[in-house]
């Protein structure tokens, strides 16, 4: 049976996407952007969230049924476009009804965050600040609209957690609330969306977007629809459809999703088997193995790219072309062996993918978490696994694909939290027209920076990171080593277990437990070894008598790409006004030097280091710095590269927009 013609129009309807401001008008933008993230808002939120705490007053005697009265006739004042004084009072019976169903009074920075959300604002709140709750407040303000409201997870773990936990409070505030799972059919689904909240993570709304969109094919104008009822001819059923329309966003861990994810487009795609491709793969691994770093080949570890020297391409034209089908195309016969080359040099195992039931499962690199629904294209995947000596899996086709810089755009409500987001206010303000505000902690951080320590070589590293944990250990402190790959992590472990240390690992290959060990990464003498974001959105909470000893000690054993990802990790400890310290060790041998500084830079700093310490960590401390501001200005790059291609594609399919844009076949 088919929905009526409005509720088929918003199931389908796209909303136009945030304009993109250049020139003149760019530099005008900017300068709007500078004063909406000004610093006095911050000040102006927290006076208006005093208001709201000193309204919640005067819900303390009244009954669980008044407030669901109440909520039901804000529900119609915010249909029609809510007042500030009606959201004030939404925010106050609100606070009351947590203080009643999750024994939680909201604090006045979480009440500035809410109001910070509903503004449009991203909210940055430091780690272990409740954003959780925040997020729950600004989505009753959001679900009392009647319109749909999304709020985009880290993972499916926390989508689930938070979902349940606060299901009592949604419920006392009058509103329903769903979440989504990766393993979910398309009518539980269906189900979840129809909530008056939905919980679930970018990649799941996204790939049920682009899947809808592919149901509906050529009607995607409800129009359209509503035409081919009336000429009794059938058409797509709106009841097919999995997502019920797109109206507000609400994104936590707004900078993995915005930014870290942002040149990773999500694509739908199906197998198809392809006996050809596979076997050139298997020839192209072969014929690979003969060509040498230096004679035949020259790398870019900056930008992964891989090109023949002469010589190489000498060894190329020889590989007759009777060794397989698609070698007869000399163009097909270089790129498979390329692709060969690059599985071999610059994909690494540990870091890049780990192998897990004979498969070879993508790491996400921002998170180090596993990607398993993810593969490489155009026959990079099964050139790793011919590398590994695995079969080869079915090769894809893919049927639509969309990058999440895109999708967010079109949201007509976007907002969002994140503990580490001023680096990229400027980027965030032009592409989806977020402004930060930076609310302060409750109470104040009284985290200790030990030095950075510098080392020449990998070697003497480890050895000063497992001294470091000795150390601290002793005195019966907590631990948390963040390790930039699962490799690295792996070499961390197997030294600290030839010492005798008991711990806990977190890997890629170790997430089935991932929340409990993390939450318990606090307890007296508790030593973790991690990846540097996993865990991301668990607290960890400080044992009995841990902070009498100085709290949890975290330790990073290299610098990330990015400084934003080291704020991320130095922000588990010190939460709430609890003690903690940090440290980082880094040497030259590190992933970030080893893209960014050249041989001879590397040498020389490495001697540095060797013959006058001291000064060798002043340069390294600076050139380090140097390095994260290239990589951050490439991945910047990369992103606005992914934002042109969106941009030229709906100049060239005008027709279509986006809908049509999205199919790649």
């Amino acid at each position: 049976m088919f929905a009526t013609p409005s509720t088929d129009h918003r199931l389908s309807y796209l909303p136009e996407a945030k304009r993109l401001h250049s020139g003149l008008e760019g530099w005008l933008w900017d300068i709007g952007g500078r004063w909406r993230r000004r610093s006095r808002l911050a000040d102006e939120l927290l006076d208006e969230a005093e208001q709201v705490l000193e309204n919640q007053a005067r819900f303390e005697k009244e009954s669980n049924r008044h407030l669901a009265d109440l909520f039901l006739q804000l529900s119609g004042r915010f249909r029609r476009g809510p007042a500030p004084e009606d959201i004030r009072e939404a925010l106050a019976a609100a606070a009351e009804v947590s203080r009643r169903t999750l024994y939680l009074e909201p604090y006045r920075e979480q009440v500035a965050g809410a109001l910070a959300l509903d503004r449009g604002c991203l909210a940055e709140m430091a780690t272990g600040e409740g954003k959780t709750l925040t997020i729950g407040l600004a989505a009753v303000l959001a679900g009392l609209v009647g319109r749909p409201v999304h709020v985009v997870t880290a993972n499916d773990y926390l989508a689930e957690r938070d979902a349940v936990a606060l299901k009592p409070f949604f419920h006392g505030c009058g509103l329903t609330v769903g979440h989504i799972q990766g393993d979910m059919s398309a009518d539980v689904r269906r189900i979840n969306y129809r909530r008056s909240l939905t919980y679930g993570t970018s990649k799941e709304i996204v790939a049920d977007f682009l899947r809808d969109r592919l149901v509906l094919g050529e009607f995607q104008d409800s129009r359209r629809r509503a035409l081919q009822k009336l000429l009794s001819r059938p058409a797509v059923r709106s009841d097919a459809l999995v997502l019920n329309g797109m109206f507000t966003a609400i994104v936590d861990e707004a900078d993995h999703v915005l930014i870290d994810e942002a040149v990773t487009p999500l694509l739908i795609s199906e197998q198809h088997p392809n006996e050809y491709l596979q076997a050139a793969v298997m020839k192209a691994h072969e014929e690979a193995a003969a060509f040498l770093e230096g004679r035949d080949f020259e790398t870019d570890p900056k930008f992964g790219e891989l090109t023949l020297t002469s010589e190489g391409r000498r060894r190329l034209e020889e590989i007759p072309p009777e060794r397989c089908l698609l070698f007869q195309n000399a163009r097909w016969k270089e790129e498979l062996l390329m692709q060969a080359l690059r599985a071999r040099v610059f994909f690494l195992r540990g870091r890049h993918y780990v192998i897990d039931g004979g498969k070879v499962v993508i790491i996400d690199e921002t998170t180090g978490r596993p990607a398993p629904q993810r593969s490489w294209r155009q026959g990079l995947h099964q050139a790793i696994e011919a590398k590994e000596g695995l079969e080869l899996s079915i090769p894809t086709e893919n049927l639509a694909s969309l990058s999440f810089q895109r999708f967010f755009r079109h949201y007509r409500r976007l907002s969002g939290v994140t503990g580490t987001g001023k680096e990229n206010a400027k980027e965030l303000w032009h592409i989806y027209h977020l402004p930060i505000v930076i609310l302060p902690t409750h109470r104040p951080c009284i985290r200790k920076f030990a030095g950075d320590v510098y080392a020449p070589a990998a070697e003497e590293k480890w050895t000063a990171v497992l001294a470091e944990v000795a150390a601290v250990h002793s005195v019966g402190r907590p631990v948390l080593v963040g390790c930039g790959s699962v490799s690295a992590s792996e070499i961390l472990a197997a030294r600290l277990a030839a010492a005798g240390f008991n711990f806990r690992l977190l890997n890629a290959t170790q997430l089935k437990h991932e929340a409990e060990i993390v939450a318990d990464a606090g307890q007296p003498g508790m030593i973790t070894v991690a990846t540097n974001l996993a865990g991301r959105g668990t607290d960890i909470r400080l044992g009995a008598g841990v902070a009498e000893t100085g709290g949890l000690h975290v330790i990073a054993t290299e610098h990330a790409l990015s400084g934003r990802v080291d704020r991320q990790l130095f922000g588990r400890c010190a939460r709430q006004g609890d003690p903690g310290s940090v440290r980082l060790f880094a040497c030259v041998e590190d992933e970030l030097p080893r893209r960014f500084l050249p041989g001879w830079a590397r040498r020389c700093l490495a001697h540095l280091l060797s013959r006058w310490p001291s000064g060798g960590v002043w340069f390294c401390h600076r050139l380090f710095r140097f390095c994260q501001m290239a990589a951050t200005g490439m991945d910047y790059r990369r992103r606005l590269g992914v934002l042109r291609r969106d941009r030229w594609l709906t100049r060239m399919l005008p027709l279509w927009g986006m809908d049509q844009s999205l199919r790649e076949r």
